[in-house]
């Protein structure tokens, strides 16, 4: 008999999968007749090309808008999430009051709950993929001893820790990463250990404060999963973008599905989960240097993410920027959740009951009403360093770069107020105790002073 090829499987109308070796090894060596190999191939058939739902899944709002600008910021994430709703996996939604747009219409926006079924999206969990947060109480100690320990230990702004300062992949962690197609390769793992003890740039903060409750001294810290997760999410959209043609050429680019019940779909979930491993590994090993460093023994530590993606049976939810009340979306619970606000606010410890109108989550955050950029026009008559001056203080504020970054300030965020009041009118979790704010550490403006940048200004006084 003629020996099957990978074109013959593609005549027969069966696009290239992952699967395709495994079959031509199962034909040819079981000399399969043109009939039973048409019976064995109708496993790997994907279904018909679906159409975008003809209205918005119905979604729960739970957000009310205070004043003009919010209700701008409202109407913006209800015309997105709208069209969100309208992709053919989706079954359920929802909004939390710190939501915010986060691309064109159509996008899932921060602090939105978007539930599929038996589909994974990789651009609803975006490319920081298990941005999340970890505290540990340090117990009564000085929190300026705490921060100042801190700072020697963490590392903020673009790449990796330089050669001789980096920690090492636990055996574990090292495992998951080579076991999976979607992250063994060279430059993930060389990465995957680069950025180790790494916090990168953004919102990302090590927060110090105390506990109400208790007077402890308790650290925080909020970051994802770095390059590695980086690379994974643009695997992962590629990837989508394959059966996005195939399985729905109308729904959206960045809406792009991979099929749970495909060998790219099982993997993929896997590679989510070894994620998950690193960066909590990654939160781990700031927190225990820091205790180290200060000499202080650990009290107690629990963390949660708050963009990833949850599976409960077949419905997958996406919560881009969205804390997970329920128990059941993370299988390491070890204490309650956190909800960090703004460097001048507290970090919320919170519980909750999972709702109708919650589906099972929280805020992240306090938000944005505006952009980065619009807040910097906004305040561009004053100075960078009276602005500083006049939202830290009494806070012991400091940016790795040591340039200031006015987009990170407590003003350029929805009030805290708003978002707790929200909590509590939509039923969005507890409060069962608050961080009180000591200081924090943060990257700052680092492109201010980056290479390419000094080499401009160098070549310009030329």
């Amino acid at each position: 008999m003629k020996t099957i090829t990978g074109k013959d499987i593609r005549d027969l109308g069966f696009p290239p999968g992952r699967w395709y070796k495994e079959a031509m090894e199962h034909i040819n060596k079981h000399q399969l007749s043109q009939e039973q190999m048409l019976e064995y191939l109708e496993q790997f058939r994907l279904p018909e090309a679906q159409d975008l739902h003809e209205n918005p899944v119905s979604f729960k709002l739970n957000i009310a808008a205070q004043n003009e600008l919010e209700q701008e910021n409202v109407n913006q994430v209800k015309a997105t999430m709208e069209q969100v709703m309208r992709t053919p996996t989706v079954v359920n939604g929802a909004v939390m009051p710190d939501a915010c747009p986060a691309g064109p219409v159509g996008t899932i926006p921060v602090g939105g709950v978007v539930a599929t079924r038996n589909a994974i999206h990789p651009g609803m969990h975006s490319a920081d993929i298990c941005c999340s947060v970890m505290l540990t109480d340090f117990g009564n100690v000085n929190p300026k001893t705490v921060l100042d320990a801190a700072h020697q230990i963490t590392h903020f702004g673009p790449g990796g820790r330089p050669r001789g300062q980096q920690f090492s992949l636990t055996q574990e962690v090292e495992e998951l990463f080579k076991n999976n197609c979607f992250l063994n390769d060279d430059v993930t793992m060389s990465i995957a250990q680069e950025h180790l003890g790494t916090q990168g740039d953004g919102n990302h903060f090590l927060f110090v404060g105390k506990s109400a409750a208790t007077g402890n001294t308790m650290m925080i810290t909020h970051h994802g999963s770095r390059g590695p997760g980086a690379r994974l999410y643009k695997k992962g959209m590629n990837v989508a973008e394959r059966f996005r043609q195939l399985l729905s050429p109308q729904t959206l680019k960045q809406n792009a599905w991979i099929p749970f019940d495909t060998d790219e779909g099982l993997e993929y979930w896997k590679a989510l989960q070894a994620i998950r491993a690193w960066t909590k590994l990654n939160h781990e090993i700031i927190h225990e240097q820091t205790a180290l460093e200060a000499n202080y023994q650990v009290e107690n530590r629990f963390w949660n993410e708050h963009n990833f993606v949850f599976k409960d049976e077949d419905i997958f939810y996406h919560a881009k920027g969205a804390t997970p009340l329920d128990q059941k979306f993370m299988p390491d619970i070890t204490g309650p959740r956190l909800i960090p606000l703004n460097m001048s606010e507290p970090v919320l410890i919170v519980e909750g009951a999972t709702t109708s109108g919650n589906l099972g989550f929280a805020p992240h955050g306090a938000g944005r009403n505006m952009s980065r950029s619009q807040h910097k026009r906004n305040l561009a008559e004053r100075s960078d360093l009276d602005i500083f001056k006049e939202e830290t203080a009494g806070l012991d504020v400091r940016f790795f770069s040591k340039e200031i970054d006015i987009s990170e300030l407590p003003s350029a965020y929805k009030k805290a107020a708003t978002v707790r009041d929200q909590m509590q009118e939509y039923g969005l979790g507890t409060v069962i105790d608050e961080v009180m704010p000591y200081g924090c550490i943060m990257a700052g403006d680092w492109q201010k002073n980056a290479p390419w940048r000094k080499r401009k200004r160098k070549k310009r006084r030329k």
